[in-house]
């Protein structure tokens, strides 16, 4: 049985990632933040878990943060995992803005602290990180490859590009089998509610439910590839069992722009978007990222992986469970079967 450690993986990513490596027969550890709301913040994945005194139980929780080293440390020399992944760190691209100190102390130095316990560990593990399609920032070239040109263009993104380039210095100075995957946006139901994806299908059941009149949001012409989290989770797996430790991007090669998902939410219910969308120039940023688009060739050809799930099939799933959570029926409320939302 191999034993996997996971950072962030009260997280969206991080729920999805557990529940594939269990079914894979794993131990699976995870590193979770104290906080006064516990079941708030494991919600995600409370299915999974169970007492510790139970028989036959593996997925394990402890108190750590990227931020404590010495907690890190403790941690990776108590469980000797196989592998680590680290999806831990503050996020919201947005939020980076406000918090930029906080965003470069877990996204970037919280992957430094975790290098620097692996590099001094004395059994062998694979390290996989969680680098992002924001690094691109204004791309010099589109669609986005694994040789593209960063250009990073708020405080996550450049903290982001820095764990990056450290897993790279890392793995190319002290011979880690350490990987980046170079994930571009992936949704769920697990979403963030703060997510601009997941605010949307939200603020669509809240609408129907008579519970909001207006959905507010900021840049609609933003244009992002959007692909399905679980998807891509095993693409984070898939990496680390390769022979020799590489980076790839994952992606869907298809873009679509905020508008493009707002509009399609709202048909999917027969709503007319324009009517109940505002924008709240709250809700732009210092400096924008207008496309990315990426190239997962090299995942397709070395990985076996490709994204499965379409555009429309996405926003159907996330609205589907936003409505069954403001107590909606979806058969009675949406209009387009799956069949038909998957050709579109």
């Amino acid at each position: 049985m191999k034993t996997a450690l996971i950072t962030g993986i009260t997280g969206q990513d991080g729920s999805y990632l557990a529940e594939l490596l269990l079914e894979k027969d794993y131990e699976v550890h995870g590193l979770i933040r104290r906080s006064s709301s516990a079941t708030r913040s494991t919600w995600r994945i409370d299915h999974l878990y169970r007492d510790p005194h139970e028989p036959d139980v593996r997925l394990f929780l402890h108190y750590a943060d990227l931020t404590d080293p010495s907690s890190l440390t403790k941690w990776l020399n108590r469980i000797q995992p196989d592998e680590v992944y680290n999806l831990g760190s503050q996020s919201h691209v947005g939020v980076s803005f406000d918090m930029p100190e906080f965003t470069a102390d877990t996204a970037a130095m919280g992957a430094l602290r975790l290098l620097e316990g692996i590099r001094n560990a004395r059994w062998p593990l694979r390290f996989y990180q969680a680098s992002s399609s924001e690094m691109f920032g204004e791309a010099v070239e589109q669609p986005q490859t694994e040789h593209t040109s960063l250009n990073p263009r708020s405080p996550y993104a450049v903290s982001k590009a820095f764990a990056h380039w450290m897993t790279l210095q890392y793995r190319d100075a002290y011979d880690l089998f350490a990987c980046s995957g170079i994930l571009f946006n992936h949704e769920s139901p697990r979403r963030g509610e703060t997510f601009v994806s997941r605010k949307i299908t939200r603020g669509v059941a809240s609408i129907l439910a008579g519970r909001a009149d207006k959905l507010f949001l900021g840049n609609l012409d933003a244009r992002r590839d959007w692909g399905y989290a679980p998807e891509y989770v095993e693409a984070m797996w898939r990496m680390l069992q390769q022979h020799e430790p590489e980076d790839f991007v994952i992606a869907t090669g298809e873009t679509h722009s905020v508008r493009d998902f707002a509009e399609k939410a709202f048909a999917f219910v027969g709503l007319d978007w324009q009517r109940y969308v505002e924008i709240d120039q709250r809700y732009f940023r210092p400096t924008e990222v207008h496309v990315l688009c990426g190239d997962a060739t090299k995942a397709q050809r070395q990985l076996g992986w490709e994204a499965r799930t379409r555009f429309g099939e996405l926003v159907r799933l996330m609205l589907e469970a936003d409505l069954q959570e403001v107590g909606l029926d979806p058969e009675q409320h949406m209009r387009l079967s799956p069949g038909q939302a998957q050709r579109t």
